[in-house]
């Protein structure tokens, strides 16, 4: 076993894991034999393959660690192996080993028949071979974990670790496999792992001058005391639903700390207000931007106007929302905004007015909303706008017509209309009803309504320079 100093630096690099590394220390030894086949499986972000291979290094143990994720196939998988092997052996013996006879390994039998010749050549004692993700390898061969099990049993010196999510019992087809289970982490098992590092509140530390008794010693006392309330405010608000695993609690921790402190950082509240800070704060933990994993990361516009000079009002999630819905827009081609007004002016229109609103000559706009104005003041009985109605089908062959009549140049061969319906339709943009929605999708007698409203055709249109409230029946003064 390992002594009681390794033992002790381990647990202190990876809290929370005592039972886990002394269950290795008594099954990978130096002096003593190993399991052939050792199983360790625990749910994402649980420390299985840093704590396994923290371990290995630490105790000296020859081992070679393959992940599973890095593979393409069954074949590249069973490659890397011979290659991650080989490169453990001359790490270890200092001396180049011959790798002509390793040139293929095209079948598991080939590997077991490698890996067989490199521990006859080799007298480093017992080797562990880890498999990591071995459970999510892709195009892996049927026989690929049954075979792997018994790799311990036909090689001497050789141990098969397999790290998963689940228990593979039933799939290995052999009993009694031992297993070490990396249970997921409790609410003060994240908190304990945490608060091991804390970040800094203030970036800069503060000037000498203005708090001339602010010691090194005592910002790291404040950094530790509201990270640690910081950590539980953000669990049991966002974390505890969202992300429980130690990865996703620890990216939504250290994305909300910068803004959470800012207040603390500009001289408003001290390093000991959590309260009032909680309730300045507090539309942090009442958005889901935190919790929302993006590639492209958004700008800090608050961090911008600050640095300019201007006064910025903290983001609520009304405003937050607001924001949102005004700046969500698909990003369509040219031509399928177009379809898509032609489809809302279709819904919204009564096909008897086609003619006076796109018909094909000069003075096309001419008094148009005029016209619509003195025919709605002669006739009282309709008062609700148009825009608020519900959408009405239409057949597919008038949204052409007005499409056509939108568009003041011709249509190039290159804008396949009836493959963007199809798109359009599949993205739920466009609906089909009536008692023909389940024959062909671009049958001419096929009806069809928008599934959107006044607000994003309206941006659709002035993304184009369309206002489409001229070409809609009685206007929009909205």
């Amino acid at each position: 076993m390992l002594p009681d100093e390794l033992l002790s630096q381990l647990n202190t690099e990876f809290p929370c894991r005592e039972t886990q590394l002394r269950q290795l220390a008594a099954l990978y030894s130096t002096h003593l034999p190993s399991p052939p086949l050792l199983c360790a499986h625990g749910l994402t972000a649980t420390g299985k393959t840093s704590v396994i291979k923290s371990y290995l290094s630490a105790s000296e143990i020859p081992y070679a660690i393959i992940s599973s994720r890095e593979c393409i196939t069954g074949r590249h998988l069973l490659e890397r192996t011979m290659a991650a092997c080989l490169d453990a052996r001359e790490e270890l013996s200092a001396r180049k080993v011959d790798r002509r006879p390793y040139a293929r390994t095209e079948s598991i039998n080939t590997l077991a028949v490698s890996l067989g010749r490199m521990m006859e050549d080799w007298d480093g004692g017992k080797f562990v071979l880890v498999f990591d993700g071995i459970d999510s390898q892709r195009e892996a061969p049927p026989t690929l974990l049954p075979a792997l099990a018994r790799f311990g049993e036909l090689i001497p010196n050789l141990s098969i670790l397999l790290i998963s999510t689940l228990p593979l019992s039933s799939a290995l087809h052999k009993p009694g496999i031992p297993h070490l289970h990396f249970p997921s982490y409790t609410r003060q098992s994240l908190l304990t792992i945490l608060n091991t590092s804390p970040p800094k509140i203030f970036p800069v530390p503060p000037s000498a001058d203005k708090f001339p008794g602010y010691t090194p010693e005592l910002a790291a006392e404040d950094d530790a005391w509201l990270w640690n309330r910081f950590l539980g405010a953000v669990w049991d608000s966002l974390s505890k639903n969202t992300g429980r695993d130690l990865v996703s609690y620890k990216n939504t921790s250290l994305r909300l700390w910068r803004e959470f402190v800012r207040p603390v950082v500009d001289g408003t509240f001290g390093t000991r207000d959590f309260s009032r800070l909680m309730v300045n704060r507090r539309h942090l933990f009442q958005l889901e931007d935190s919790v929302l994993d993006r590639i492209i990361s958004t700008p800090d516009t608050t961090a911008t106007a600050t640095a300019a000079g201007k006064d910025v009002l903290p983001a609520t999630p009304a405003a937050a929302k607001k924001a949102a819905a005004l700046g969500a827009q698909h990003d369509l081609p040219y031509y399928t905004t177009y379809l898509l007004i032609a489809a809302y002016l279709s819904s919204y229109n009564p096909s008897r007015t086609d003619v006076t609103y796109f018909m094909k000559h000069s003075d096309k706009r001419k008094n148009r909303r005029h016209h619509a104005s003195t025919k709605l003041s002669a006739k009282k009985s309709r008062k609700i706008p148009r825009h608020l109605l519900t959408p009405s089908p239409f057949p597919l062959d008038r949204l052409l017509a007005v499409f056509r009549s939108l568009l003041d140049g011709p249509v190039p061969q290159v804008a396949d209309v009836c493959t963007q319906i199809a798109t359009l339709t599949s993205m739920r943009l466009l609906v089909r009803t009536g008692q023909g929605a389940a024959g062909d999708m671009l049958d001419t007698g096929m009806r069809w309504r928008v599934n959107f409203g006044w607000e994003y055709v309206r941006r659709l249109g002035r993304s184009v320079g369309v206002e489409v409230g001229e070409y809609l029946v009685g206007g929009v003064d909205v």
